[in-house]
């Protein structure tokens, strides 16, 4: 049964879908894009606030762990969520058509991954995943005019359908070895039984997961679907969707001992290579910037997969501190495109051509660029050198060399391709056609966020310690 101290850790959960109620209701007495994203704002920010509350909970909700790792996860989940709402506005600001519904989508898809990241039973870890999931279909395919947006929608829609039922089937396997569907449970009953079955519904369940976070081979859909979707929509998938879905994978790790078997352990090292490299290589002669944003995001998912493997003490610091750094970068990265896709003009500045002497026409601009993309290649004093000499320092300390060779060769490949796109926003303008930001982009409350977020990679590179602080302190909350 539900008390108050349990619904005290629920706090920041109960106002994002407290928030979409009233989004709802709204919509329906009557529309306004500017209130309804400034509601939809300010629920966020308020169960952002509430997140220190949901901490001092005795006691942890049925079905769920409001632990440190569901903490970190619940305040990063909403940060991004509140970054896509600032970008949101001014690119669907020219949307022909309802542009309220596409905050009560991300409201949703907020409130799931919020059940997610606190997960502790087999059904809240599938009925949030689906809340997750569901609103990104229509999302996807918000601007359902333009052709690629359509097939973004139906092509996750069918897609996840299929991983949802390999995800099911694992659940449904592993179920019928222990009997229990509750994590600690699963602990308990697989301590002792490890065999074929359990094994068997493991992989499917790291299939169904393994989709989730584009995973090679499950990787194809992300290029079509990061190309097609509008781009705040795009933003939410690499960031929140991809957030949340990890830090649930890590928990199945660390938590039931079926996932730590040496066979299992064997095939997460040999996705978590060929994903590094793959990625990155398929990346290589990519002509448009989301698609390859979308083999980059392979890549570091790759990367992260590390800290899967090697598990030890320092697998959760690990963890936060590359989501963090991999988080803000793609925020910024995403949001110059947004920028130049605003307002609504059929399909978003996605080519290469387009940023072609940006900087001799929107040099901030430029700047967020290359600062992200730098960071996105490591490149020392900035927020992803920082995640990436974590995930380095892990496989090194693990003594798994083959990982640390791919995490080296996977940076150098990519250093490639990252560098062509800096390269492209110096070089002189061609004569023909563009995509532009509005004059008064930096005036606006999403140019001012993707300001912000630029200048924290910067601060995250240059001085880590609070960052790094904050995730150790919440790898220690335990809440019974």
């Amino acid at each position: 049964m539900l008390t108050l101290a349990n619904l005290v850790a629920l706090i920041p959960l109960i106002v994002v879908g407290t928030t979409a109620v009233i989004i709802m209701l709204g919509v329906a007495w009557q529309r306004h894009h500017g209130a309804t994203a400034l509601v939809s704002a300010v629920g966020l920010a308020l169960a952002l606030a509430c997140v220190p509350v949901a901490s001092t909970a005795l006691s942890s909700p049925p079905l769920m762990a409001v632990d440190g790792l569901a903490l970190m996860g619940s305040v990063l989940v909403l940060l991004c969520a509140l970054v896509t709402v600032a970008l949101s506005h001014h690119y669907l600001t020219g949307y022909i058509g309802p542009k309220e519904e596409f905050y009560l989508l991300l409201l949703c898809a907020v409130t799931g991954a919020l059940g997610l990241v606190a997960s502790d039973h087999l059904a809240t870890l599938f009925i949030s995943l689906e809340l997750l999931s569901m609103p990104l279909y229509g999302m996807l395919a918000y601007s359902f005019r333009a052709e690629r947006s359509l097939e973004a929608g139906i092509k996750y829609l069918v897609l996840s359908a299929a991983a949802t039922a390999f995800l099911l089937f694992g659940m449904a396997l592993i179920y019928a070895r222990t009997g229990h569907l509750d994590l600690a449970g699963l602990a308990t009953g697989l301590a002792n039984t490890s065999d074929a079955w359990t094994l068997a519904g493991a992989v499917l369940m790291l299939v169904g997961l393994g989709f989730k976070l584009s995973i090679v081979p499950f990787h194809l859909w992300t290029p079509d679907v990061y190309q097609g979707g509008p781009a705040p929509a795009t933003i939410f998938l690499a960031t929140v969707s991809k957030l949340a879905v990890f830090v649930l994978l890590l928990r199945l790790v660390t938590v039931a001992p079926v996932f730590n078997s040496d066979w299992l352990n064997t095939l997460i090292t040999l996705l978590a290579l060929i994903t590094m490299l793959g990625g990155n290589l398929l990346a290589l002669f990519q002509s448009n910037l989301k698609r390859l944003l979308g083999y980059s995001s392979i890549a570091h998912f790759g990367y992260l997969m590390v800290a899967i493997v090697a598990g030890g003490a320092l697998a959760v610091e690990t963890v936060g501190v590359y989501l963090v750094t991999y988080l803000v970068t793609t925020l910024a990265a995403f949001g110059v495109v947004t920028q130049l896709s605003s307002p609504f003009s059929g399909e978003d500045a996605a080519g290469l051509h387009y940023y072609r002497g940006l900087f001799w026409r929107r040099p901030w601009l430029a700047a967020v660029m290359t600062v992200s993309f730098l960071s996105l290649a490591g490149i020392p004093l900035t927020a992803g050198f920082i995640g990436k000499f974590y995930v380095l320092a892990l496989g090194v300390a693990e003594n798994r060399w083959w990982l640390v060779g791919g995490i080296v060769a996977g940076s150098a490949i990519g250093l490639f391709y990252y560098l062509r796109v800096m390269v492209t926003l110096y070089l002189p303008e061609p004569g023909m056609r563009r995509m532009d930001a509005t004059n008064d982009w930096g005036n606006r409350i999403g140019g001012l966020t993707l300001l912000v977020v630029a200048v924290l990679i910067l601060v995250l590179g240059v001085y880590p310690s609070p960052m790094i602080q904050w995730v150790v302190g919440l790898s220690t909350v335990v809440v019974s």
